[in-house]
C-alpha cells in the first residue's frame, strides 16, 4: 500500500514537472509575441493556458484523492500539500505569461516596448525563462542545492526591475505614458513569474528537508 501511495506521489512530482515545461513554452512564446508584435503567436500562448489550467485540476485531484484515501502523515503529508502550493504557482506563472502576450496583442501592429529598453526586457525575459526551465529540473530532481542557487537569478530579475523603472523616470523618455504603462506592466510580470518560480524552488526545499524557507509564502 506504502509503495502505491509513493509511486503516485512521485506521478504527481512528475505531473508538476510537465506543467513546468508548459509554462516555460509559454514565457518563450509570450516574449516573442513581444519583442515581434505576431498576434498570431500571441494568440497561441493565451489558448494553451487552458492546457495548463487543466492540468492543475488534475493535479489537485490527485492530491486531494491521496489525502482522502491514504490519509498520510509527516513527511508524506508535506510533500502533498506542498504540491498543491506549487501546482497554483506554476498556474499563476502561466497566467502572468498570458498577459505578457495579450499586450503584445493589445499593440499589434505595433510593438509595446519601445527600443530604449528593449535590451532590459529581453533580458528580463530571458532570466525567466531560465529560472522557470531550472524549476522544471529542481521538481523533477528534488535537488536542495539547485533549489538555493536559484535565489541569485531572482536577484540579477529585482536589478532588471529597476533598471526598467530608471528608464521610465528619466527625462529622456518619450515614449508618452501608454508605453510607460506597458512597460512598468511587463516589468512586473516578469518579475513576478521569478518569484513564483523561487516560491516553488523554496517548496522543494521544504518537501526534502523540512525546513521551511522565510521566502515561502504561509
Amino acid at each position: 500500500m506504502r509503495e502505491a501511495f509513493h509511486e503516485q506521489l512521485d506521478g504527481i512530482f512528475h505531473d508538476l514537472a510537465a506543467i513546468c515545461g508548459n509554462v516555460e513554452i509559454a514565457v518563450r512564446l509570450a516574449t516573442e509575441a513581444l519583442l515581434t508584435g505576431d498576434a498570431e503567436i500571441a494568440e497561441k500562448v493565451i489558448s494553451a493556458d487552458v492546457e495548463i489550467d487543466r492540468s492543475r485540476e488534475r493535479v489537485e485531484d490527485s492530491a486531494f484523492l491521496l489525502l482522502s484515501l491514504q490519509q498520510p502523515v509527516a513527511s508524506d503529508l508535506r510533500t502533498v500539500v506542498a504540491a498543491l502550493r506549487m501546482v497554483s504557482e506554476l498556474e499563476r506563472m502561466g497566467d502572468l505569461s498570458v498577459h505578457v502576450a495579450k499586450i503584445a496583442r493589445l499593440r499589434v501592429p505595433n510593438l509595446a516596448v519601445p527600443a530604449a529598453v528593449r535590451p532590459i526586457i529581453e533580458r528580463m525575459a530571458l532570466v525567466a525563462e531560465d529560472m522557470v526551465t531550472r524549476v522544471s529540473t529542481i521538481i523533477t530532481e528534488r535537488n536542495v542545492e539547485d533549489a538555493l542557487a536559484l535565489v541569485s537569478a531572482d536577484e540579477e530579475m529585482d536589478q532588471l526591475r529597476r533598471a526598467s523603472f530608471a528608464e521610465l523616470l528619466s527625462t529622456d523618455w518619450s515614449h508618452g505614458v501608454e508605453a510607460a504603462v506597458d512597460v512598468a506592466l511587463l516589468g512586473r510580470y516578469y518579475e513576478r513569474i521569478a518569484d513564483h518560480a523561487v516560491s516553488v524552488a523554496n517548496r522543494v526545499i521544504f518537501v526534502v528537508t523540512g525546513e521551511n524557507p522565510s521566502s515561502v509564502d504561509a
